[in-house]
Formats: structure tokens, sequence, C-alpha cells
């Protein structure tokens, strides 16, 4: 099985219903952890199999659940894990894809982490605008009730989970776990101050993991053929296969699962069929809007956490978002720097102030209104936007990344628009 979250969606052509998912053994690896295994072990197999965060941030996924205090050390309530399904990140899209066609295996995965950190209420926080996911969520989940898998005594055994669905309000900070949880308790979607730290006190003070919804789907394959198996799926440190994804001016835009560590240029070469006729590329977002550019001296690098750190951006989300030829930097920018402004949850003066009047300057700049000096003006509040510690939470970090590194690798055209008056590619 070299395709762990998709084999059985490509198998199907289409939604992986209850008895496909059966059909393929599905359910029987949660019955096992849940009736011959300890929270432990299940702990030990995932840390040993080196599965990381799949919603951006990578931290090792078996050491998250061993945040939680045990039992003794717990005291008096419920545990919760929560699925981070908000998807809002510009360009990404394969949460969306895993939860309209596997459904179940994202409960399967739910009922597993749930049972690793003893927790007894879960909840799938899901982006308000993904009504076809929550139909076919909220099917599954009557379906895996009706089957015994979720509710009281799960699978004949003494533990007990109620999993629901939430709909999200909307926003992209609720991307940050904090937020999430601030929103999932009917509050504001604002960042908490940590620590305390959610595996201690987390969904109303209660000990809360929350992982991605990619994170969680990798689970059931891992108990069912070893932590081994996942190491030996990826092509470099970082272990397992990883669905990517390319959006922009390529002949087949989509989603893939491949090893960990294919190359950037694989990925949008062989899997995206390469760039429309007429187009060149420039420059990637690996990760999502928040990732910085990198540039065709970087295409041959594999797309795994350490690499692309290292090349001065971030994997994320590990959804490529392409600019061509056609495409202005400048304009581009700005784009982005709305989304961002639009989208602060509005606590911090240099994120809520900020990051609207960056998009006044690049707009100004992107319209032939551009002064000389402008740029330095840009990077100067950028740098102290963007500098961790001088907001409450990453989000103006995040949303200064592109622009920083537009500015670094894209410099002439910005400097063009104040040169000539106007967009050089205004009228193409």
């Amino acid at each position: 099985m070299d395709k762990p979250l998709t084999e059985r969606i490509d198998a199907c052509g289409g939604l992986v219903d209850m008895a496909a998912f059966e059909a393929a053994e599905g359910y029987a690896t949660a019955r096992r952890a849940v009736t011959e295994m300890t929270p432990q072990e299940i702990q030990e197999i995932v840390k040993e199999a080196n599965l990381r965060g799949r919603g951006g941030a990578g931290f090792p996924t078996g050491v998250k659940w061993g945040f939680v205090p045990k039992d003794e050390h717990a005291g008096a309530g419920h545990k919760y894990l929560v699925c981070n399904a908000d998807e809002m990140e510009p360009g990404t899209f394969k949460d969306r894809y895993l939860m309209e066609y596997d459904p179940h295996m994202l409960i399967e995965g739910m009922i597993i982490g749930a049972f690793a950190i003893q927790a007894d209420k879960a909840y799938v926080f899901l982006r308000g605008e993904y009504h076809e996911s929550y139909r076919l969520l909220n099917n599954a989940i009557a379906e895996a009730k009706a089957k015994g898998y979720l509710g009281e005594g799960i699978f004949g055994s003494s533990f007990d989970l109620e999993l629901a669905v939430h709909r999200s309000a909307g926003r992209y900070i609720c991307g940050e776990e904090t937020a999430l949880l601030n929103a999932l308790e009917g509050k504001r979607a604002q960042p908490r101050t940590k620590p305390p730290f959610p595996p201690a006190s987390g969904a109303w003070g209660r000990p809360t993991i929350v992982n991605n919804v990619e994170t969680l789907c990798n689970v059931p394959a891992i108990l069912q053929n070893g932590a081994e198996w996942f190491q030996d799926l990826g092509l470099g440190e970082d272990a397992g296969t990883k669905i990517y994804g390319v959006s922009g001016r390529v002949n087949n835009p989509g989603l893939w699962e491949l090893p960990m560590g294919t190359t950037i240029r694989e990925i949008i070469e062989q899997h995206a069929g390469g760039m429309q006729d007429g187009y060149e590329l420039r420059g990637i977002l690996p990760g999502g809007a928040s990732t910085e550019f990198l540039i065709e001296e970087h295409f041959d690098l594999p797309m795994e956490y350490g690499t692309i750190q290292a090349a001065g951006s971030r994997m994320g989300t590990g959804t490529m978002i392409l600019m061509d030829d056609s495409i202005c930097p400048v304009d581009m920018s700005r784009n982005l720097q709305h989304f961002f402004a639009q989208e602060s949850c509005g606590f911090c003066t240099p994120c809520r102030e900020g990051l609207p009047w960056l998009e006044q300057l690049l707009l100004d700049i992107e319209e032939g209104r551009g002064q000389p000096g402008d740029l330095e003006l840009l990077e100067t509040n950028a740098s102290l936007i963007g500098a961790p510690g001088n907001t409450f939470c990453l989000h103006a970090t995040g949303a200064i990344e592109p622009l920083a590194s537009a500015l670094k690798y894209f410099r002439e055209d910005f400097e063009a628009h104040i040169r000539d008056g106007r967009c050089p590619q205004a009228g193409h």
C-alpha cells in the first residue's frame, strides 16, 4: 500500500462509502487499537513512525499526544480531540478532498487518536463553506454510530467516544489552534496566551489535542502496517507520503499523494503536467499563501520540512501556488496583503493597522503612484510588523513572508513600477 490515504479512493473511483470502507478492512485497525492495545503503545508507534503534522507546522504527532496528562494527573472531566478541518490557507484544498471522498478514514483516525490520549469527546472543526464535507461527514458519523464504532462502549469495550462536526463561522485565524478552541467554545476567534498549552488546558480548560485532517488520516495505516513501513515510504528524512497540490497555469492542476521528499520539479512537471503553452514559471509559494517565494534555483529541492526551511521558506501545507510570467509580483503581493489584512483578528495594532497600510502602499506602487524610497519603507515596516514577538500570534509573520521574499527575488519589478510610473504588464 504505497498510497495509504488515497488507495481506496482510487479503487472506488469516488466516494468510499461504509460498505467499501469495511471491505478494505476499515475500522478493523481502530477495533484492534481500542480492544487490544494501550494508549501508550499507540503513542509510541506513532512517535516511532515520525508522523509530523500535515497542517503546516510539522510538529511530531506522537510527541504532541504525549503532552496530555495521564488520567491520574488530569483531574476529573473530559479530554478532547479536535480535528482542524478549517483549511482557510489560500491555495490549499487537500483536506477537503479527504473528507469528501473517504470520510470514514478520518473518523477511524480520530477514534484511534482519541483512544491514544483517552479523550471521550471529539470534534471536527470544519470550514463553514465546506457544505458537502459537512453533509458527508455527518452521514459517515451516523453510519459509524449505528455500527457501534462511536458512542458508548465502542467495539464492545469500556471506551466511550462522542464525535460531532462543528461548523466554523470563518476567519483564517482559526488555523491557530487556540483561536480555533475559542471559536469552538462560542467565543471570538482570537489566540490565547500560552502557556498553558492546549494539551494541558485547551477546550473548556481541559486537556485537548488539535490535529489536522491529513495527519489523523495517516494514523490507521501506521498502526496497520507498522512504524518502519511508514518511515520507508519517505524519500529522505521525513516519513510517509504527502498530499501535494498545485494551482496555477499548469496543464493538470490538482492533488497527488506522493512520497514525502518528492522534488518541486517532479511535482510540477510530471504530475501537474508542466506549464501551459505560452507561460513560464517565475516563482512558487510552496505551502500556501503564508510561505516565502522560491524560484528556479530551488526547483530541484525535495518537498520536505527541513530542506524547504533551509532554502528560506516553509513547506506549510505542501500545496503550491504558482506565479507565471503573466502575473505581476507587485499586484500578487498586494492581493495577498489584502487577504491577510481582512483576516486579521484585529487584536494587535501592527497587524490590524499595519497590514492594511502595506496593502495601500502596494496598491499605490501598482497603479503608478509609487515614490522613490517606497521600497525601503516597505521593507522597514514589513520587518517591524512581521517580526515574531511584535504581535500576539504569528498571523502578521505569515502575512509578511510572501511580501519580503517578493522584494528579495522580484525587486526589479517593484523598481520598474516606481521608475516608469506604471505596471510594466498593464494592458498585456
